[in-house]
């Protein structure tokens, strides 16, 4: 009949159906990560130790139409993952993604002024803390047959940082456990991947670049929106990087190009 037309059908959403935790994701760039899967279609799990600002964020993705939920987890401790991810089970049945992005970072300072108790808290945050969650994750997805794991490193796990030895050393770790683990686990149906992000915009480095503190990285000139390293972390979790794994995708704004 004229004057009438047949409705299209919504499309769905690309993760539709999945499950992603993230850690990290009370602020910044985890935020960020967690809003973007919550976007996408997917239940998302939101870990950190700020309590108020996770549940925020779970807030967020529930507001927009998502389904999210908030469990607070320090990473640093086996007894703390090991309840974050029973909690997502138990909530949500499965867990098909996980982005890997809590940590600490440190004061700029040389080596030779290091102290142990600032040693041994960026390795246990950024090191341990990784191996912890990939440990965990990997059994699970090892049950379901599959999965993909995006482990949040830096510029720094890449390239030597001045005055930054202990941190750039624990982002070097997380690279080498993403390579390990993604030629570990790759025949089943496993995709572990880095994230390498070059200096991001966080309230904290607006204020020291208006302060004349920082300057915007060189070439681009500009610090990255939180929400352009967070695409590149849901494109690795994709289908559209079927065939990626064990890469380290650097988003820098070409800061490692020259």
């Amino acid at each position: 009949m004229k004057g009438t037309s047949k409705a299209q059908p919504v499309a769905e959403l690309p993760f539709t159906g999945k499950v992603a935790l993230v850690t990290g994701a009370a602020s910044g760039l985890g935020r960020a990560t967690a809003l973007a899967f919550g976007r996408a279609g997917a239940c998302v799990v939101v870990a950190d130790t700020a309590i108020d600002g996770g549940h925020a964020t779970a807030a967020m993705i529930v507001e927009s139409g998502g389904k999210a939920l908030f469990v607070r987890s320090d990473i640093a401790r086996s007894g703390d993952v090991a309840a974050l991810i029973e909690k997502t089970i138990n909530y949500y049945g499965r867990l098909d993604f996980a982005v890997n992005n809590a940590g600490v970072d440190e004061e700029a300072a040389p080596l030779a002024d290091g102290e142990e108790e600032q040693y041994d808290r960026i390795m246990g945050a950024n090191v341990k803390g990784v191996w912890l969650c990939m440990k965990l994750q990997l059994r699970q997805m090892l049950k379901q047959g599959g999965g993909a794991i995006v482990n949040v490193s830096s510029v720094s796990g890449l390239v030597g940082a001045p005055n930054r030895a202990i941190y750039a050393a624990s982002k070097h770790a997380v690279v080498g456990l993403t390579r390990s683990a993604a030629a570990e686990y790759a025949r089943e149906g496993i995709r572990i991947n880095a994230l390498c992000p070059g200096a991001v915009k966080t309230p904290h480095m607006a204020r020291a670049a208006e302060e004349g503190q920082l300057e915007a990285p060189a070439p681009m000139g500009r610090f990255a929106e939180a929400a352009e390293v967070a695409n590149a972390a849901l494109w690795l979790c994709s289908e559209q990087a079927s065939y990626v794994n064990g890469h380290e995708l650097v988003v820098d704004g070409g800061f490692t190009a020259v």
